[in-house]
């Protein structure tokens, strides 16, 4: 039974420890290489002193077009080929898509011409791929920046097969400390939601089964940077689990265009990943814009047309601009021979096509299913209008819960429960893959993501209106007074409450008003009292200085030469 690994949780899975297995797996390690021959030649060293078995590993080198042609050096695995890649294209994924079409290992494991592994890094690898067969295993990298005297090739495979690796250069003080953030903080990435364990897949070292990766048709070989986010994000969508190994270490030799060169790096990536994964929301930023892969991949069987139109409508005119609308039905069965216009048995599907067949967001397909690289699928029954914010709201409430599949219960019928579904793509495919026969795929998808039913009404969800589309006719005399009379009354009514409001207002300032008042006719009087004894007070005292005076004026007249 293929165990069952519950989002990127993969602590079920229980790793041998190195040296103390019996490997059975075949790998075939592709090193895509361009103008790279010395670095390549101590890859190819250290591959040589692997821990993994040599009869079940081998080596294709694959020749991007270099301008002094590769050649495989004298230190080089027991079975190692080089190739060119083929005419047609060029690039790193171009490279890599020709070392996969040539590979015969149970396990395709990709490694830069510029990698120098450690002793144990196939083989800590390889060990996840036994456990499980949809496990994308990612190596440790440590860089070094020293690459102006290299060793030879003999001393690197010395050091590798005596363990000494980590000798062999002095550490650059960079790393990728992002992507060990994420895994840091998230439990080695058991814990990561399903749209975050795809940002660490980093393409330098990295393993993956051969027969998934050849189900999501390999490399995007369009593509000259950006392969690796862009393969990382369809194998998420595929299933995939990964698991980053810190056993499994390699040296970079000299920093990659990522630490050198961030920004331009950047500016050139970022419309290539924003066209083909959803996932980077903060890339599609514009309402108006259509992406190569929607978000949001939404079914919405063919019905009646008033049906059809209005959910189709709703959805394409939601808050969720990033949505794509596919409506199955028999569009093949409708022919152009002679009928009645009117009377035909198909009037209602030739209304639907006449309706979205040039709308470039809707897909008329004749069979329900198949696969979609969207990151969500919604199906919703013809006739249910979501409301403007739906859509938005499912796929947040999914995504913060990481969850599976939300399951929406619109109405109750004699035929059973009507129902709306949102369900994660990586969810389904990873049901898929670990479903044994007989088994309902629902229990399975419930297990390995979780699946959740709640109720249509909370979410927005309404039956259309009797009348739809909306009547489109010019309004008569009648009812055009009438809308006119309505527009005056309610005008009236907005004024008369602004009104309302705004004697209100002044009824609390005249009341405000009058209480002050009062306070300040009680303080003036208090003012006029003082007043009032200080004059009394200073007459007093007038008084008493002009008796002084009196006084001193008799006596001086009468004691002239004193008393």
């Amino acid at each position: 039974m293929t165990p069952r690994i519950r989002r990127n949780d993969y602590g079920v899975l229980t790793p041998p420890r190195l040296g103390a297995w019996e490997p059975a797996l075949t790998v075939t390690v592709v090193i895509p290489a361009h103008d790279r021959q010395a670095t390549l030649d101590l890859t190819l060293a250290a591959l040589a002193a692997q821990s993994y078995p040599a009869e079940l590993m081998d080596v294709i080198v694959v020749d991007d077009g270099s301008a002094v042609p590769l050649r495989l050096p004298p230190l080089v695995p027991g079975r190692t080929k080089l190739i060119s890649s083929p005419p047609g294209g060029w690039g790193r994924a171009w490279a890599v898509q020709a070392g996969i079409d040539a590979a015969a290992g149970d396990v395709v494991f990709v490694l830069d011409a510029d990698m120098v592994p450690h002793r144990h890094h196939v083989e800590a690898q390889l060990r996840w791929h036994h456990l499980a067969p949809y496990v994308v295993a990612l190596g440790w990298i440590d860089f070094t920046s020293a690459t102006d005297e290299l060793p030879a090739p003999e001393t690197v495979r010395k050091s590798v097969e005596n363990g000494r690796a980590d000798e062999l250069f002095p550490l650059s003080a960079l790393r990728h400390d992002w992507a060990e953030k994420i895994i840091h903080d998230h439990d080695g990435l058991r814990t990561a939601p399903n749209s975050l364990a795809t940002r660490i897949h980093v393409g330098a070292t990295v393993s993956y089964p051969a027969a998934l990766l050849r189900s999501i048709g390999g490399m995007d070989t369009s593509l000259v940077l950006a392969e690796d986010t862009e393969l990382g994000y369809r194998l998420t969508q595929a299933g995939a689990v990964y698991v980053p190994d810190p056993e499994s270490r390699a040296w970079h030799l000299g920093l990659p265009t990522a630490m050198r060169d961030f920004a331009a790096l950047k500016r050139y990536n970022d419309p290539y990943v924003a066209d083909r994964v959803p996932y980077r929301r903060y890339l599609r930023t514009d309402r108006g814009r259509q992406w190569l892969v929607p978000y949001v991949d939404a079914t919405v069987p063919a019905g009646g047309y008033e049906d059809v139109r209005a959910t189709v409508d709703a959805l394409l005119g939601g808050s969720l601009p990033d949505v794509r609308v596919t409506i199955p039905g028999p569009w093949e069965s409708l022919t152009d021979g002679r009928r009645s216009p009117l009377g035909d048995p198909d009037l209602d599907l030739r209304l639907i096509r006449a309706t979205f067949e040039h709308d470039p967001r809707v897909h008329l397909a004749d069979a329900p299913g198949g696969t979609s690289p969207a990151p969500f699928r919604l199906m919703v029954p013809p006739g249910w209008v979501p409301g403007e914010d739906t859509v938005e709201r499912l796929v947040a409430h999914l995504e913060e819960h990481d969850g599976g599949s939300l399951c929406v219960a619109l109405d109750e019928t004699a035929d059973g429960v009507v129902v709306a579904r949102l369900d994660r793509t990586a969810a389904l495919s990873r049901a898929a893959l670990v479903a044994e026969p007989g088994e309902h795929p629902d229990d399975v998808l419930d297990e390995v993501f979780g699946l959740e039913w709640t109720d249509g009404e909370s979410w927005g969800f309404a039956p259309r209106p009797e009348v739809y589309p909306p009547r489109r006719r010019p309004p008569s005399e009648a009812e055009r007074l009438a809308a006119q009379r309505e527009k005056e009354l309610a005008l009236y009514r907005k004024r008369t409450a602004a009104l309302r409001a705004e004697l209100s207002q002044l009824r609390r300032e005249a009341g405000k008003n009058g209480r002050d008042a009062a306070r300040w006719r009680e303080k003036a009087e208090e003012w006029r009292r003082e007043a009032v004894r200080l004059a009394r007070a200073r007459e007093r005292e007038r008084d008493r200085t002009v008796i002084k005076r009196a006084v001193r004026r008799v006596r001086k007249l009468a004691f002239p030469d004193g008393p």
